[in-house]
């Protein structure tokens, strides 16, 4: 992963069930659309469209929360098409943790 240099959301605005529209303050802007990589134990509760909705935007460091404490770096937010990938894998490694503890449940 290369070096991104700092950044921060300014407002986000919801635009689907698990999609935000977030504008930067370098004045990128990304429409993503969550639902590819809410799994693991931090991030799945967010696949209730409700609790997704309850997003906000810690001002301290300037990035999506949510009641959890589930939250994204900004980095990766900005720059989610060439960090999506990464995040998919993570996402596989999660599913198999989630399968091998219901198998021994």
């Amino acid at each position: 992963m290369d070096h991104y240099d700092l950044v921060g959301i300014l407002r986000f605005e919801r635009v689907g069930p698990h999609t935000l529209r977030l504008e930067f303050d370098d004045g990128a802007v990304q429409t993503i659309d969550f639902s590819p990589v809410l799994y693991g134990e931090l991030f799945s509760p967010l696949r209730d469209p409700e609790f997704f909705a309850q997003v906000r935007l810690d001002p301290d460091f300037k990035t999506l929360v949510w009641p959890n404490e589930a939250d994204f770096d900004p980095c990766t937010l900005r720059h989610w098409p060439e960090e999506l990938p990464y995040l998919l894998e993570a996402v596989e490694r999660w599913k198999q943790a989630d399968s091998a503890k219901a198998k021994i449940a």
